[in-house]
């Protein structure tokens, strides 16, 4: 933002009566450009500056989107504290807490129990662990009853197995407005196969962007590839560079490809193949290594 934006925000874009002995300035909008004294002003001066207002919440939701987040979606494992790997199959939900539990965590604890013969236990909230499909979708609904969005969304999901997409919507929504990241790109998925619901572009790509926002590196990887197929190359390059950063290997193969095209430079590619190599590394433990293979034998 330039100075001369800057300064318009210590007063009122249309009296400038100065924000000063308890005047109070309201936005325009989600603008951040200028500044209101009353809904009046705000009215009077709302035709000079809509135009400025459009292209600036423009630039905002793009500062906001292209962003690199600090972690993805799923986050550190609540046990060893390490980031958990992209590759759900490395991980479990357990249905009583809703918590994310590497494997290499799950599986050192169940070695400790068979030792100590001790019975199976969540590892996080120390319930009993249930051993069948029913008990664990009642968990799931005490979960739910609790307002645990993450509950809701795997409910979502299960739902849409059995075809109930209209009841799928309604878990989704209703995780995603209480901020849950695989609820909006779950809904996305919902809105542009049209299930349960008419199918909707604008929302499709509304959620696909606020899954991305959330650490969402497939949602991220998706964004790139419907800006490139719309002809926006460099958008789909930095979707992928920070998918790339969180791990994503699908928007690897999509930079080498913008890579052969020329669109990305030698050393940009570089770069995103260290950072995605980092990424991995960082859910790498020894303990992980041996439940990896534990389950393989």
């Amino acid at each position: 933002m330039s100075e001369d934006n800057e300064a318009d925000t210590s007063c009122c874009a249309s009296c400038r009566i100065a924000k000063v002995d308890g005047i109070k300035l309201m936005e325009f909008d989600d603008c951040d450009l200028v500044r209101y004294c009353s809904d009046e002003c705000k009215k009077e001066h709302k035709l000079q500056h809509e135009e400025d207002c459009k292209k600036r919440v423009v630039e905002l939701r793009d500062e906001l989107l292209f962003k690199q987040p600090e972690s993805s979606h799923i986050g550190d494992c609540p046990i060893c504290c390490l980031p958990l790997s992209l590759d759900l199959k490395k991980s479990t939900m357990a249905s009583c807490c809703s918590k994310i539990i590497c494997h290499g965590c799950d599986h050192a604890n169940s070695i400790r129990e068979a030792e100590e013969r001790l019975k199976h236990s969540c590892l996080f909230c120390r319930k009993p662990t249930v051993a069948t499909d029913e008990e664990c979708d009642k968990q799931r609904m005490k979960r739910i009853e609790a307002n645990d969005p993450f509950a809701m969304c795997a409910e979502g999901v299960q739902q849409s197995k059995k075809g109930d997409y209209i009841r799928a919507f309604q878990y989704f929504t209703k995780a995603a407005e209480l901020g849950d990241v695989e609820a909006h790109y779950r809904l996305a998925g919902v809105y542009e196969h049209g299930e349960g619901v008419e199918k909707d572009r604008g929302k499709v790509i509304h959620h696909m962007e606020e899954a991305a926002i959330g650490g969402h590196p497939n949602a991220r990887y998706n964004l790139g590839c419907i800006e490139w197929n719309n002809g926006n190359k460099e958008r789909a390059v930095k979707h992928w560079i920070i998918a790339a950063a969180q791990g994503d290997d699908l928007s690897i193969k999509a930079l080498m490809v913008a890579y052969k095209g020329g669109f990305v430079s030698k050393e940009n590619l570089a770069a995103a193949l260290r950072a995605q190599k980092a990424a991995v590394d960082e859910t790498k433990s020894p303990q992980r290594e041996a439940a990896e293979k534990a389950f393989a034998s």
